[in-house]
């Protein structure tokens, strides 16, 4: 489902967000890109935003940003979490029950793409499914029971890209042992979210339970994704892209995500995306 054949013409946009006074939304990877235009989207309405990053003083930079655009009563934290280490995200998960009383919605928007050369998390998973599918399932495992409580959502952030691949999960050969290619494994990576997102709307409505599952994708948006980790011709590609006008800006790339978590009548068997406006 396109978005645009559900708000007309031009898609969604910030202007059909109403007051989000008293909501709490929980966004990976907010400190850059995608997710940090998300909170400023959310926190322009008077939501609450927690960030979940891995790096301290990037957060702590992205907050004050944050606070001298919107004031120092914005309400916008921080919990340090390491999607790439699953000890990191039980702690990171511990600290978020002890603080956070409702999630309105949990944003799995945080990624890593094209590294050029296999790299293991220190779990021994392959980093791409590491960071963008293993660290977000058991994020969102962890926290489910409150956002249960809290009729909330969960908002997973898919890709394109997760056409490009196999288009299947290589369960012979998790880590990419045997055929490793920085493409397709984040494709697969891409692939696994999504296909997680959707057996878990059926096992939620199979219990009984309220949490709603949305998938989304950012389109080709003009984001820090693409990093020194990546090969160099797949960083002069990007570069290339963003030179000419191929690639959005983040900000619209994050309306799918901020929309997913946020309007009503959407579609659960579905997968939003925003058209270049």
């Amino acid at each position: 489902m396109k978005i645009e054949k559900q708000f007309g013409s031009k898609g969604w946009t910030p202007k059909n967000l109403n007051t989000l006074i008293c909501k709490t939304y929980l966004i990976t990877g907010a400190n850059t890109g995608a997710g940090f235009q998300a909170s400023r989207i959310l926190l322009s309405k008077g939501a609450n935003v927690v960030m979940l990053n891995r790096n301290p003083s990037k957060s702590e930079a992205a907050v004050k940003a944050l606070k001298s655009e919107f004031g120092d009563t914005a309400q916008v934290s921080y919990i340090t979490i390491d999607l790439a280490e699953l000890a990191s995200v039980r702690q990171a998960a511990k600290e978020i029950l002890e603080k956070v009383r409702s999630i309105d919605a949990l944003i799995c928007n945080g990624a890593i793409a094209q590294i050029a050369q296999q790299q293991l998390t220190v779990d021994g998973f392959e980093s791409q499914l590491g960071v963008n599918h293993y660290g977000h399932f058991l994020l969102c495992g962890l926290l489910f029971d409150r956002i249960d409580q809290s009729q909330g959502r969960i908002v997973v952030v898919s890709s394109e890209g997760h056409k490009m691949g196999l288009r299947r999960i290589q369960f012979e050969d998790m880590n990419w042992d045997k055929n490793y290619h920085p493409n397709k494994v984040y494709s697969q990576s891409k692939l696994a979210q999504t296909m997680f997102a959707y057996g878990l709307q059926d096992k939620i409505q199979a219990a009984g339970k309220t949490v709603k599952v949305y998938v989304c994708h950012p389109g080709a948006s003009n984001t820090s994704l693409i990093r020194e980790s990546a090969s160099y011709m797949t960083r002069m590609s990007w570069a290339f892209m963003v030179k000419i006008g191929v690639a959005q800006t983040a900000e619209k790339g994050a309306y799918p995500e901020v929309m997913c978590a946020t309007e009503d009548h959407l579609e659960e068997r579905a997968y939003y995306g925003q058209q270049v406006l």
